[in-house]
Formats: C-alpha cells, sequence, structure tokens
C-alpha cells in the first residue's frame, strides 16, 4: 500500500508451479487500492491485516532475503536482541538459511520502532477500509529470550526505578526458553513491563487508526492459547481478568493492569487445535479455546475463534471437508462469529461447499 514510511517490497517468495521462487513486481498500481475496489464491486467489506512488529523476512534454500531491517544497515539497532545462550545476539547476526530463516523481528519497546509503524498505520487507515487487524503484535518468535537490548534494559530500569546490577542474570539466565524452577530477582516484573509495552502500543496504535478515521474498526489476532501467549508479551485478556489468580507462576498482581482487550472493537483467536480435538473443554480444543476466550475477554470486546485448517495436526495433507462443519459449530457457537486460517487453504483443499454447509447448519439452529 502507499505510505512515505518505507520503501514498498517489490519481490516476495512464492510456492508457484515451477517451485519456490521470487516474483517481481513491476507494475506501479496500487494494489490495495484495486483490492478494495474490486470489493466494494462485490458488496464485500475489508479489513487490512498488518504484520506489526516484522522488519524482514529471510527465506530458505538459498531464496535471499527482504525488507527494512535487510535494505537499510542503520536500522540493525531496531532489530529484535535474544538472550541466547552463549551471550546477547542481535538477531540480524543470525542468518543462517538452514536454521534462521524466518521473519525477523523488531524490537517493540524501541521508541523509533514504535514510531515508524504508527506512520505505516496512518497511512493505512487513509484507505477506505472497514477495520484494520494488528497481527504479530508482539515480541520475538524467540519467546522468552526476546527482548534483551539496552533499550529494553533502560527502558526496564525506568519502569521499577531500579538498576539492575547483573544484566540479564537478575531477569533471566542465558538461554532460558520457560519459567525457571529458581526465578532470579526480576523474572516476573520483567514479564509484567514486556506486556506493558504491548499494551501501551496498543493504546497508541488505536489512536492513530482513529485519529485518521474515526470509523475504522481497530483489532487485533492473537493465539487463544493464553496459559503461553506471556512468552510472547502479550496479555490480551480483559483488565478485569486477574490473571495472578490463575497464573500466579508468571502474573504478578499488577500483570492484569495491562489486559489490552478494551482497547479493541473486536479480537480474532486462533484456536488451533488438532483435526480431532473439536469439540473439548480447555486449551487445544477448538471449542475449549473459544470457551476460555469467552471467559478472559468478560464481555468486552466482541471475538470470533477459528481452526488452522492448512497447517494445524491432521489438517495439512487435506481431505478434511467432513470435519469442517462441527469446527464452525464449536466455534460459532462459543463466540461471536467464525475465522478460518486461511482462505488459501480453502481454495486448495476445496472446501467450499463444506464450509457453506457449516454456515447453513448454524442458521438453520439460531432460526428455529
Amino acid at each position: 500500500f502507499n505510505t512515505t514510511a518505507v520503501d514498498q517490497v517489490k519481490r516476495m517468495d512464492v510456492w508457484g508451479s515451477s517451485g519456490y521462487v521470487y516474483y517481481e513486481r513491476t507494475e506501479t498500481w496500487d494494489y490495495l487500492q484495486a483490492f478494495i475496489d474490486a470489493a466494494r464491486s462485490q458488496g464485500l467489506k475489508v479489513h487490512a491485516s498488518v504484520n506489526t512488529f516484522v522488519g524482514g523476512y529471510l527465506c530458505p534454500y538459498n531464496l535471499g532475503s527482504d525488507g527494512i531491517l535487510f535494505r537499510d544497515d542503520s536500522k540493525k539497532e531496531w532489530a529484535s536482541v535474544a538472550n541466547l545462550a552463549d551471550g546477547l545476539t542481535n538477531t540480524m547476526d543470525l542468518l543462517n538459511d538452514e536454521t534462521d530463516y524466518g521473519a525477523k523481528f523488531l524490537n517493540p519497546a524501541n521508541d523509533d520502532v514504535q514510531n515508524f509503524v504508527l506512520q505505516l498505520l496512518g497511512d493505512l487507515a487513509k484507505y477506505d477500509l472497514d477495520g484494520i487487524i494488528l497481527d504479530r503484535c508482539r515480541y520475538d518468535d524467540y519467546g522468552l529470550e526476546s527482548d534483551f537490548s539496552a533499550v529494553s534494559k533502560q527502558k526496564f530500569e525506568e519502569y521499577i526505578g531500579e538498576t539492575v546490577a547483573h544484566f540479564p542474570e537478575d531477569i533471566m539466565a542465558p538461554g532460558t526458553d520457560k519459567i525457571p524452577s529458581d526465578q532470579p530477582a526480576y523474572f516476573k516484573k520483567w514479564l509484567e513491563f514486556r506486556v506493558k509495552v504491548i499494551h501501551d502500543f496498543i493504546v497508541k496504535a488505536r489512536e492513530k487508526v482513529k485519529s485518521v478515521n474515526s470509523e475504522i474498526n481497530f483489532g487485533v489476532y492473537v493465539g487463544a492459547w493464553y496459559s503461553s501467549y506471556y512468552t510472547s508479551g502479550v496479555n490480551w485478556a480483559s483488565p478485569k481478568y486477574d490473571t495472578s489468580a490463575y497464573y500466579p507462576k508468571w502474573a504478578t498482581i499488577d500483570y492484569k493492569n495491562y489486559g489490552y482487550a478494551d482497547h479493541l472493537d473486536y479480537i480474532f483467536l486462533g484456536a488451533y487445535a488438532s483435526v480431532d480435538k473439536i469439540y473439548g473443554s480447555g486449551e487445544w480444543t477448538m471449542e475449549g479455546f473459544c470457551k476460555n476466550g469467552r471467559e478472559l475477554l468478560k464481555g468486552d470486546v466482541p471475538f470470533s475463534g477459528g481452526p488452522d485448517i492448512g497447517n494445524g495436526t491432521g489438517w495439512t495433507n487435506g481431505g478434511q471437508a467432513a470435519k469442517i462443519p462441527d469446527a464452525i459449530d464449536a466455534c460459532i457457537n462459543n463466540s461471536d462469529g467464525f475465522f478460518a486460517f486461511d482462505l488459501c487453504h480453502i481454495k486448495m483443499y476445496d472446501y467450499w461447499s463444506a464450509f457453506k454447509t457449516g454456515f447453513d447448519n448454524y442458521l438453520e439452529s439460531v432460526q428455529k
């Protein structure tokens, strides 16, 4: 889309008929506007989803890389710093395409990063959109090992009003990727700080979008696995949900203050259970994910749960049309809607009629 914040991506890695290749874009017409025009002609609403804190992508199989972190060496300090077993490491120094490929994340605590993303969102909100959805509005895929940059250390010390004498050991020992049995002094406070960073950015992002067009809905996509989502630095629950009462091992009493559900117009929960775990209670069943989501969100925001029908266990090779109506039933009756990841999988596996059956079943049940 058109923005003054950064150059547009001119190529994209694609699995096509000739294998895994780059497709180069030489045209200059506005892709997003063309998509909006086509959608409006069909009476469809349009919601734009953004890879919020991703600044680059390293492709596997020696295909190469793209994104601002790769195009602009001066932005290296924007990249996430991981607390690895062999020391603090800027993720732009991890570039083995066999082990380090994939998304390269920006540091959410960096003010320059936040201002950059806010400028992108401001330009996106100029389009005739019904909504803007933030995806990957979180910390790096390195989880608890991210982010341990000098910027994050300084902001954390400002937050707690203390100096961390031994960094990162007083927070997490190098290489920590799960809750340690013997928690360092600032472990839980650090987790609280991280969710505050994301919470405060959500507030700023909403304000930016609404300042450009107050009619655009503002929402996020998150994984529904709340019990472990703290590793991403996100508290997507309502601030009325007392996290520490249920998860005292990693949540402080103040953790709940940074639940951001009340700042959203809607939220999408990835209820990504395996194909044989549709009905049930608790996490890792589709029904359980959605029921849990209602308890966590406390009515602050409407939400839609849905499955991953292309990558989830048992879903990857298609042939699961018979399961689609049950997945719709389990999610749509326990949330405020339904979504599926991803449209390309519906097309790939020809699930259209299965989806129609599922929605027809739902409409028939509510009309009785």
